[in-house]
């Protein structure tokens, strides 16, 4: 049953795209100023640094701020998040929790391995799935946004140069369609696996893809590896752009819900199993607010360590905050963070890189662990998770930029029927 708040502002559909439609275009507006700074108005300059980001085999860790520049990289990011909310508006879609973090989830990835065009033939799949199935494409349209996640094997096999160009792109254009056609089946599966305890469900799915097509590419020879491309300059530009973003969510919940702050602790009691949609549950107003929190913690925790705002810290921190909207907040991803944390400090790893900075707020995939079996259970979540991510990405070569996601799919499944075990014995 729904949760009626009385405190809440009722607001409508429209006045919600509204909402969302200020991380694209406040990411387009920066873009601009960069570009102001960086060329001068200079049009070739960003058609460049774009063609450059479409032309890169976009594989983990492939950072479009380093590749395209930083102007370039926020104009393919707002361009995606334009091109998901038209989505949104033509189909007239209930922005529940769940299309709030997968909308903030793909303009995160926009900034690494997913651009305007590896992200088309996906949707193009999804939407022949459609036809084929004879279903509305609005009903997998969540799905298919989050399974965007492969496409940088569109990308590989087009740009990689194991063909001519003449035949790769279309090669990766058919594959590409062929994911979308079959991530929608495949996911609706893959949740049995881990019971919904991984919240980042497609992630482990497309692991799963990713590395099926990896070992196919492989057995041809043809070499599929993780690139490390990272952006290493301090930007402020992009500090302040998620500053003024996390700080618009919690103005935001605040006007929805005034009394938000005081009710915060409502949202504190939810495990954070899928399905927990938190829209649904505390209102929209406690959801922004829960959302701009988070954001801010995540930014403040990138700072302390001294690490480096780059295309994959936005994409961890990006869709920590979407998923504030969907099972996510302080209290269940606290634990596996630290856990992460713990690991990270017994192998004497550098805490501001960007490998372990993502793995500690992706890590968050794992937070309903930590809401539905208590705190410790949810450090030992985190320890494991370390001890998979970190290396799991040789499997599927880079191809699945959910690495995190995978991982946390398969800890989730080896976890929790241990823990069963153990609850059933007390019995």
């Amino acid at each position: 049953m729904q949760i009626i708040n009385i405190d809440e502002k009722e607001i409508g559909k429209n006045h919600k795209i509204l909402i969302l439609l200020v991380f694209p275009l406040s990411i387009f507006m920066c873009g601009i100023v960069t570009w102001l700074i960086e060329a001068n108005f200079n049009l070739n300059s960003i058609l460049i640094g774009l063609k450059d980001i479409i032309s890169s085999p976009t594989t983990l860790y492939t950072d479009f701020l380093a590749v395209g520049g930083v102007s370039s990289a926020l104009i393919n990011s707002a361009l995606i998040g334009f091109f998901n909310l038209y989505f949104l508006r033509k189909y007239k879609l209930r922005l529940n929790g769940l299309l709030i973090a997968a909308f903030m989830t793909v303009i995160g990835f926009s900034f690494f391995g997913k651009n305007i065009f590896n992200i088309i033939p996906i949707y193009l799949g999804g939407f022949f799935y459609s036809k084929y199935q004879k279903i509305e494409f609005k009903d997998i349209i969540l799905s298919i946004m989050f399974g965007t996640a492969l496409s940088p094997v569109i990308s590989q096999i087009s740009f990689s140069g194991i063909l001519p160009l003449h035949i790769s792109i279309p090669v990766g254009l058919i594959v590409g369609i062929f994911i979308g056609f079959v991530i929608v089946p495949l996911s609706t599966h893959m949740l049995k696996f881990h019971e919904g305890y991984n919240i980042y469900n497609i992630g482990f799915t497309s692991g799963i893809l990713g590395t099926v097509l990896t070992s196919i590419l492989r057995s041809i020879n043809v070499e599929v590896e993780s690139a490390n491309i990272l952006y290493t300059d301090k930007n402020y530009i992009l500090l302040f752009l998620l500053l003024f973003q996390f700080v618009f969510l919690i103005v935001i919940g605040i006007l929805i819900n005034k009394k938000c702050i005081l009710s915060y602790k409502s949202i504190l009691k939810y495990k954070g199993r899928t399905v927990t949609d938190f829209t649904f549950l505390v209102g929209y107003g406690i959801t922004f607010f829960n959302m701009g929190i988070l954001g801010l913690i995540s930014l403040a925790f990138v700072l302390a360590v001294g690490g480096i705002i780059n295309g994959p810290v936005i994409a961890a921190i990006f869709s920590l905050v979407g998923f504030g909207a969907f099972g996510k907040h302080i209290k269940n991803c606290f634990p596996v963070a630290l856990g992460v944390s713990i690991f990270a400090l017994i192998f004497h790893n550098d805490f501001s890189s960007t490998n372990i900075i993502i793995t500690v707020l992706f890590s968050t995939t794992l937070a309903p662990i930590a809401g539905s079996f208590g705190f410790f259970t949810g450090i030992i979540a985190g320890m494991l998770h370390y001890t998979l991510a970190t290396n799991i990405n040789v499997i599927h070569g880079g191809l699945n930029l959910y690495n995190n996601g995978f991982a946390g799919g398969l800890v989730a499944g080896f976890l929790v029927p241990i823990i069963e075990a153990f609850k059933k014995g007390e019995k």
